[in-house]
């Protein structure tokens, strides 16, 4: 095995998302000569909170996308291929051209996998046929186009089981749909339904109240305990699995626009190896973000099987938590720092106004500013303005290189 072992490094980083760039940045920024290398062979990195702005007619695509060559901390190797198997045991990682890596610390930060094929029909109508979602860069433009276009007409979207990246964006989608379609008095010729898989509008209790009087505001048709299994998108039909007290029944609903959320999961390739826990998802301590049975193993980002939201603002502060932890653990010191579960979800209620949902751990509110400047139980003017003009400016300039604002 040691002939074929092509490179060492003393922190080796699979991923090149949020996550692994904010973590790799982190630790460069601590220990300037440490041996960095990250694995991912994408081309592009993309800012995927701002794909529900370029749906709702804000940004534009190319706001969000900028080349991995421009994005990769300075001083880090970046190695453009992908992993296909881990041997925690030898401290080695295997890649698609047969080569394999060995490592000091493992950091995971592979993100979780969009499974478009799970709802027969989606992969093939997705971007044409009314149907679209903000969850994938090439269609969230498409969006914007229908909602300019709808006039009258229904409008479907939908939520799958969770976990899930981003909780609120597919009703962020729906919102910011409305806001348009009143703005251009043609929101009472337009049926909105919103199909939620589960059984609440949001996971944390004290958001919803803000959010039920958008629902009413723009006459939406909640739908709880309706997930979308197929899609006829010739025919514009998507049929959804209804669950109630009474059973279990389908229900196929015709739509002149519909926005997916596709159903989410761990990778296979987490799934399948021996860094998983029982559900898939890598197993890590949910406070050091270190593997629970290998100690030079880390995690962050929506890999982890952990019980936070999957939002890149939950990577800001989970980035140098796994850096200081790495740091301490390569010292042979305990590890110092604890994540206490934050995430945050700005629900882009309409043109205008975000209630900024920021919770931890056990649905735990977690406020970054004051209730005197911004009350994220309450639509705010200024939670708009944070998330439309300084949140990218603190992603690609900040978190992107070790500037740890926000945290």
């Amino acid at each position: 095995m040691s002939e074929s072992v092509q490179q060492s490094s003393d922190i080796l980083i699979i991923g090149a998302g949020a996550a692994g760039l904010a973590t790799a940045a982190s630790l460069k920024k601590r220990q300037q000569n440490l041996q960095i290398t990250v694995v991912d062979p994408a081309t592009e990195h993309y800012y995927q909170p701002g794909w529900t702005m370029v749906g709702g007619g804000i940004f534009k695509p190319q706001q969000t996308a900028r080349a991995m060559t421009n994005v990769i901390p300075a001083g880090i190797a970046w190695r453009q291929q992908a992993v296909v198997g881990f041997d925690p045991e030898q401290n080695i990682v295997m890649l698609d051209d047969g080569q394999q890596l060995r490592y000091g610390i493992l950091i995971v930060a592979t993100g979780l996998k969009l499974d478009w094929n799970a709802v027969p029909g989606l992969s093939e109508s997705l971007g044409k046929h009314g149907v679209t979602s903000n969850y994938a860069f090439g269609t969230a433009s498409y969006t914007w186009e229908l909602v300019q276009s709808l006039k009258r007409g229904k409008a479907l979207f939908t939520q799958p089981p969770m976990p899930i990246k981003c909780a609120g964006a597919p009703q962020k989608a729906m919102y910011l749909s409305a806001s348009h379609w009143r703005s251009q008095g043609c929101l009472d010729q337009i049926q909105i339904e919103f199909h939620n898989a589960g059984q609440a509008l949001f996971g944390v209790k004290e958001y919803v109240p803000a959010l039920m009087e958008y629902i009413e505001k723009y006459h939406v048709q909640l739908n709880f305990g309706s997930r979308l299994i197929a899609v006829d998108g010739p025919n514009r039909r998507a049929t959804f699995e209804v669950t109630t007290p009474d059973g279990v029944t389908e229900q196929t609903h015709d739509f002149d626009m519909l926005h997916v959320c596709p159903p989410q999961g761990p990778l296979d390739l987490i799934r399948n190896s021996v860094l998983a826990d029982s559900a898939g998802w890598l197993e890590v301590d949910p406070q050091s973000l270190q593997h629970k049975r290998y100690p030079n193993i880390f995690a962050a980002g929506d890999t982890i099987g952990t019980s936070n939201a999957k939002t890149a603002a939950a990577v800001r502060k989970q980035a140098p938590i796994v850096a200081q932890n790495v740091l301490a653990q390569l010292a042979g010191r305990g590890l110092p720092a604890r994540y206490n579960g934050y995430g945050s979800c700005p629900l882009t209620v309409e043109h205008g106004k975000i209630v900024l949902a920021e919770f931890g751990y056990d649905g735990k509110l977690l406020p970054t500013f004051s209730k005197r400047l911004i009350d994220g139980t309450r639509p705010s003017g200024l939670a708009w303005r944070l998330k439309k003009d300084i949140l990218p400016s603190v992603y690609w300039n900040c978190m992107l290189k070790g500037r740890e604002w926000l945290v």
